[in-house]
């Protein structure tokens, strides 16, 4: 049997995610092949060496994949389901040697996958009852055992695998569903609710990303992610030359300043966020972020590098190299992760902090 790693991605972005993987698994001294079908959202990554796909999934987090948004490993090829009994299918493909703390009935990101869903929906109860009750499934609360996957890839067919419950994705095929609030002046709101959700620890929003803040939004208008630095009572300086909607404006938490987000600078050294969408070279963007850094006008950035339409791979690690670089010249330690995130569409959200002070010269 083929030993598999699968990976999620946006539909149309297969090529990327499978660069990826091979590339960081041939970090790891881990050989495969790539099978991938255009615009299906997976990427099948066939191990050489089948031994090695659980040491792989244990050290290399999926934080660190920038295309994938959720993983598992082959148990099994794909099953054919029989018409009826597809749990008991289920359950004899499996075996009774391993334990899961977690079910997750998953489709491919399509129109073929979202009528799936359904489908899957109904089957989850049964097949989970009858999980427990061949202690298959252990009880609920168990969060770091392995998380049994299900991908249905159509009503008759299934593949069965497993992640890892510290390194995997919390959400059903790492998509978190965010609703659109209606006061939100446009839908790019969503890009950095989900990447606050995605790139904060929980734990850690009440001394990151709490009232009382400053932020600066650079490119701002009309003001979708204003709105989500407003809601969590945030002070904002919204820097665009065109409009902001009036609803963020009304709030009176929100200066705007009609200039180019290129050339604004902070008066005071108080500002704790910066997050910019501007639709510009991502050279340029990652140089202008990496700089508020090193500068000290921001503690944290949250921002969107654009794609080009070939290459894209090559380009978003070259940008993310071109930020690497500038801060080991000046010596800091950092964090910076990188991710096509569900609500992204042709760029990448970029989170970056320094974790040390700028050595002064």
């Amino acid at each position: 049997m083929k030993t598999s790693i699968v990976l999620y991605c946006r539909p149309g972005f297969e090529k990327e995610c499978g660069a990826e993987i091979q590339e960081k698994a041939a970090w790891n001294e881990v050989y495969g092949y790539l099978e991938l079908t255009k615009n299906q959202g997976l990427v099948y990554f066939h191990l050489n060496n089948p031994e090695e796909g659980d040491a792989l999934m244990e050290r290399m987090p999926l934080k660190r994949l920038i295309f994938a948004r959720q993983w598992f490993l082959t148990l099994t090829e794909r099953i054919e389901l029989p018409d009826y009994n597809r749990v008991e299918a289920i359950i004899e493909a499996l075996g009774s040697e391993w334990q899961y703390a977690d079910l997750r009935m998953e489709t491919p990101d399509t129109n073929d996958g979202k009528e799936l869903s359904k489908f899957c929906r109904k089957l989850a109860v049964p097949l989970r009852q009858a999980l427990r009750k061949n202690k298959i499934l252990t009880e609920k609360g168990d969060k770091d055992g392995a998380v049994l996957h299900a991908l249905f890839l159509s009503g008759k067919e299934v593949m069965l695998g497993y992640s890892l419950g510290h390194n995997t994705s919390s959400h059903v095929m790492g998509i978190p569903r965010l609703k659109f609030p209606s006061q939100s002046p446009s839908r790019s709101t969503l890009k950095l609710d989900e990447a606050f959700l995605y790139f904060i620890p929980k734990d850690e929003w009440e001394t990151r990303l709490t009232s009382g803040m400053n932020a600066v939004d650079l490119g701002s208008a009309p003001g979708g992610w204003t709105y989500q630095l407003v809601r969590r009572g945030m002070m904002v300086t919204a820097v665009d030359n065109g409009p902001m909607a009036d609803s963020i404006m009304e709030t009176g938490q929100v200066k705007h300043r009609m200039m180019d987000g290129f050339k604004f600078v902070p008066a005071k050294q108080n500002v704790y966020w910066l997050v910019c969408d501007m639709v510009e070279k991502p050279q340029r963007v990652a140089w202008l972020m990496a700089q508020w850094l090193l500068k000290g006008y921001c503690k944290e950035a949250m921002f969107n590098l654009k794609l080009p339409m070939k290459g894209r791979y090559q380009e978003i690690t070259k940008n993310l190299q071109s930020i690497k670089d500038l801060f080991a010249e000046n010596n800091v330690k950092y964090e910076l992760y990188a991710k096509h995130l569900y609500y992204d569409r042709e760029e990448v959200t970029v989170h970056a902090r320094l974790l040390s002070p700028v050595p002064q010269h």
